[in-house]
């Protein structure tokens, strides 16, 4: 925090009091508030379905609320839509970017504000303005005529704050914004949020990954089930105390041990010198009842290796190796049948039927690739709901409206319903709750108890270290290093971005 937000003179920039809001005569949001200084960054935690989003979108002019108030630079305020609210000072950057691709930059930045001269359009004064305003970002690598689609996600949701600051936004609310981003990239925002910081700009932060909370938060405010649980200083939490408020109960093992009569048995994927477009002589052997987790940078070949397992992209050489049988794997619907699953990063885009309902969903491999066994599956499908956790309104409700960590559960049991042996998983765990995460962690065990061999990709490393029987790290299309389980984040970056050899590596692990 800034030195004047530190001093309890300054006067808040925004105070929420008593907010409340239901929808169908469901109360989602009651009694809950917070407030604000210039210069904080405020941490907004809590599961899935506590109430964070909705929150957000009350102070955004979304919603508008049933009872309570909102108080902007001391005058109690409501707004009506997203932009009265930034054009009052206070934006939102949402998940979903509300930018026109086929734009410029700075056609986007003054969308509906655009500076006029003589009654038409100032191009050269709307590209200035937005070059000098991602200058005081200390942005460099973006053109402000550059059209947004060319863009990367980091870049666009830096066009999405400047925004911001074009509006001279004294508050902006960023909703899970690393959701997306490589690692390289939540440095950039980390720095981005320094300046804002700097400028006075006080930040209201949602995120599921309490590393980002504790590294730049200077308060947190919990929530569970609609209500505040606590706010205050985030020096005076520790990350299990953290969880304990946010899911209600203490957790003892964030990530669980593997469970009791756990074997590793004889190996179950072998890759000789594998490799296509995007990955190239790769080694790697994975056994029954083990979990290997692949770590590395974004564009490092992690997605294209178990792609390339699965058939998506198949692999122009090298030789797979199913449980002793050499095979050829050219499309994802004969490693389905092979008793292979892949679990995709993005749930929506590739995991789910957003508009179906949660059985149809939980049917759609079996009755594509195994049609002869869905009334069987269809039997069993509650007791694997049961066993995930799935909270909805019953079976036949859309995917669309259950929560975050709700939809990834929907996606496990599609897959578990074909009773694979090989199980392929990108980023199981991305964008859901603290809650959610350890339910995906406990199945992985459960897993491995039962002799399925699971190979996970996660960007986050204290997932892959504190999951992982064996750590292979890529760079640059191959894997550069095997390490053994809970070894350091130092020695895995240091693989993952080529400083040190594979050779060096594997030599110290042993």
């Amino acid at each position: 925090m800034t030195a004047d937000a530190q001093q309890t003179g300054v006067a808040p920039v925004l105070v929420a009091t008593g907010l409340e809001k239901s929808f169908f005569g469901v109360t989602v949001l009651r009694g809950v508030g917070l407030t604000l200084r210039p210069g904080e960054v405020h941490g907004l935690v809590g599961e899935n379905g506590a109430g964070k989003s909705t929150f957000m979108k009350i102070l955004a002019g979304v919603y508008q609320r049933d009872a309570g108030t909102i108080e902007f630079d001391g005058q109690e305020v409501t707004f009506s839509h997203p932009v009265q609210a930034a054009h009052a000072g206070l934006a939102t950057v949402f998940q979903e970017f509300n930018l026109l691709p086929e734009r410029s930059v700075a056609q986007n930045v003054f969308l509906g504000r655009e500076p006029k001269r003589r009654g038409f359009v100032d191009k050269k004064a709307m590209i200035a303005e937005t070059r000098s305003l991602l200058a005081e970002l200390g942005i460099d690598s973006i053109d402000a005529d550059a059209p947004v689609r060319t863009l990367t996600v980091a870049e666009q949701q830096i066009v999405e704050i400047v925004k911001a600051l074009s509006v001279d936004a004294r508050v902006i609310q960023m909703d899970e914004p690393t959701a997306a981003l490589a690692d390289h990239e939540v440095e950039l925002l980390y720095v981005i949020i320094r300046r804002l910081q700097a400028r006075g700009v006080a930040v209201i932060y949602v995120s599921h990954r309490l590393k980002e909370i504790f590294d730049l938060c200077d308060t947190i405010t919990v929530l569970k089930d609609g209500a505040l649980v606590s706010t205050g200083p985030a020096a005076e939490l520790t990350t299990d105390e953290l969880v304990r408020r946010m899911v209600g109960r203490p957790i003892e093992a964030y990530y669980p041990e593997p469970e009791p009569d756990t074997v590793i048995g004889e190996p179950r994927l072998v890759l000789r010198g594998v490799g296509n477009a995007y990955v190239d002589g790769v080694d790697l052997e994975l056994r029954a009842g083990e979990i290997v987790g692949i770590a590395g940078l974004q564009g490092s070949g992690r997605t294209e290796l178990v792609e390339g397992v699965f058939g998506v992209t198949p692999f122009t050489r090298g030789q797979i190796i199913l449980d002793g049988t050499p095979l050829t794997i050219t499309s994802p619907r004969q490693a389905v049948k092979k008793g292979i699953a892949l679990i995709t990063e993005d749930r929506k885009a590739q995991g789910l039927a957003l508009n179906q309902s949660i059985l149809d969903n939980a049917l759609l491999v079996i009755r594509s690739v195994f049609a002869r066994r869905t009334r069987d599956v269809r039997r069993e499908l509650p007791g694997v709901f049961s066993s995930l956790e799935v909270v909805s309104q019953g079976v036949d409700q859309e995917v669309q409206y259950l929560s975050g960590g709700n939809q990834q559960k929907v996606v496990l049991a599609k897959w578990l319903a074909t009773k694979p042996r090989l199980v392929l998983l990108d980023e199981p765990t991305r964008g859901i709750d603290v809650g959610a995460k350890v339910a995906v962690y406990q199945l992985m065990r459960r897993l491995a108890k039962e002799g399925v061999a699971i190979l996970m990709i996660s960007s986050e490393l204290p997932e892959v270290i504190g999951m992982s029987d064996r750590i292979v790290v890529m760079h640059d299309g191959r894997a550069s290093a095997e390490l053994p389980a809970r070894s350091d984040e130092a020695t895995i970056l240091s693989a993952a971005t080529g400083a040190v050899s594979a050779i060096d590596l594997v030599g110290g692990a042993e």
